[in-house]
């Protein structure tokens, strides 16, 4: 998700680093600007750098070396990352998705195995849940310690909105298109979405897939075999996607929306859109953008089943967990292993459940009962803890090589400019290696 997610993806006014100064000083492995006494931490700039801050600030009060947050707004993340990842102004440790995002950082012996700093430290794998730990794991050997919380992709709704329409959460693809017709009569867009980002657009992908083909399609298409792409499934799944963007569910300018600016969680927190398939961060966007919309109208919900489809009801797509990396060259090894332990402190569990984050440490469970918002973080532990399979997002599933190509495949079959048959053969180009 995206991701990104992704993933975690939102973007929060006043975090982002000054990329022309803060960048150039990172401490690097090359012996660079940042000092002897210091290590320079790359996170994606959003809503959760709150807590990144509250962490490196409680590590430099007890450690001689410390450690110093650089942030970089989401929408420009993987990019800068890219950028600098081999040069001297490279981060010591760096927030990734695991799986194919570092998989180019790994081959070209950039990335540190974790395997010695776990031998001294147990804790460092022991601590989390092993289905999440594994996701950054490449040849056998450990790249990343999780960080931030897992993040399934949930279908977010104004419940004030939905109940002046008459309609309410749905169950079923049936649902959502009869909730899609009752907004639009209210003349409300029915569902939000920060096309101009892309990666909130796939995520419309990734859950009808799964839904209408189950997770063996796009695990097939990962492996190398390109032609599930154009298997019945596949071009249902696409008639489905064309179903819903041709009844106006996305309204007309939706790629010109972003959700990196918040312009997309404003839609729906303001009741100007019904819904928003957006990752978990969602919940901490909103909160951010207005706390008394979060704490009473923001709804959630699964993704609707779809009739006749393969994939189990209870499946999530999203980004098993974020993860730090640290560079090879560091010269910090020692005082990086002292700073990933709080990667399962106690203090770090609380303070990413207090923003709707759900951690996957071993120890998450007894603290949700005493978080700010227990209702969704127990909803959220259910669906990855129920859930039959958890599909990382495609575009962190690849290699970043077929990230353009695929976003630009996804966006153009949205708006119209490509046909089933193009989508199918963009996305039997793309490189698995």
């Amino acid at each position: 998700m995206k991701n990104r997610a992704r993933f975690s993806r939102t973007v929060a006014g006043g975090v982002a680093l000054v990329l022309g100064l803060g960048l150039t000083a990172c401490g690097g492995g090359g012996g660079s600007a940042g000092g002897a006494d210091e290590f320079h931490v790359l996170v994606y700039g959003d809503a959760t750098n709150k807590v990144e801050k509250r962490i490196v600030e409680t590590f430099n009060k007890t450690s001689k070396v410390k450690a110093v947050l650089d942030t970089v707004p989401g929408a420009d993340y993987q990019k800068k990352l890219q950028t600098i990842i081999s040069t001297p102004q490279a981060p010591d440790v760096f927030f990734n998705w695991g799986g194919g995002s570092i998989q180019p950082f790994v081959k070209a012996d950039l990335v540190l195995p974790l395997d010695e700093m776990i031998a001294k430290n147990p804790e460092l794998r022991s601590n989390f849940l092993p289905s999440v730990f594994n996701t950054a794991e490449i040849d056998g050997k450990a790249y990343g310690i999780p960080m931030r919380g897992t993040q399934p992709v949930l279908l977010f709704s104004n419940k004030k909105v939905l109940a002046d329409a008459g309609t309410g959460q749905p169950r079923t693809w049936d649902e959502l298109l009869d909730a899609v017709k009752k907004l639009r009569a209210e003349g409300v867009t029915p569902i939000a979405l920060g096309g101009g980002d892309r990666w909130p657009t796939l995520m419309w992908f990734e859950y009808v897939y799964d839904r209408v083909a189950g997770p063996e399609l796009f695990k097939k298409a990962l492996a190398g075999d390109k032609s599930v792409w154009e298997s019945p499934e596949s071009r249902k799944s696409l008639a489905l996607i064309r179903e819903l963007v041709d009844a106006g569910a996305f309204g007309t300018s939706y790629d010109s929306v972003k959700y990196t600016d918040n312009g997309s969680p404003a839609l729906l927190a303001t009741g100007k859109a019904g819904f928003e398939l957006m990752g978990s961060w969602a919940y901490s966007t909103q909160q951010e953008l207005d706390a008394d919309f979060a704490a009473k109208s923001l709804g959630y919900g699964d993704f609707p089943t779809v009739d006749g489809g393969k994939g189990d009801p209870a499946d999530v797509v999203g980004n098993t967990n974020n993860f730090y990396s640290v560079l090879k060259k560091t010269e910090h090894a020692d005082a990086i292993a002292e700073f990933l332990k709080l990667m399962y402190s106690d203090e770090f569990v609380e303070a990413q459940l207090d923003i709707g984050n759900l951690p996957t440490t071993t120890t998450t469970e007894k603290f949700l009962g005493t978080a700010e918002n227990p209702g969704y973080l127990t909803y959220q532990f259910r669906m990855v803890s129920e859930a039959p399979s958890f599909q990382l997002s495609w575009n962190q599933a690849y290699p970043p090589a077929a990230d353009a190509p695929m976003m630009q495949a996804v966006q153009q079959f949205f708006n119209g400019s490509i046909d089933a048959d193009g989508f199918i053969k963009a996305m039997q180009s793309l490189s698995t290696d």
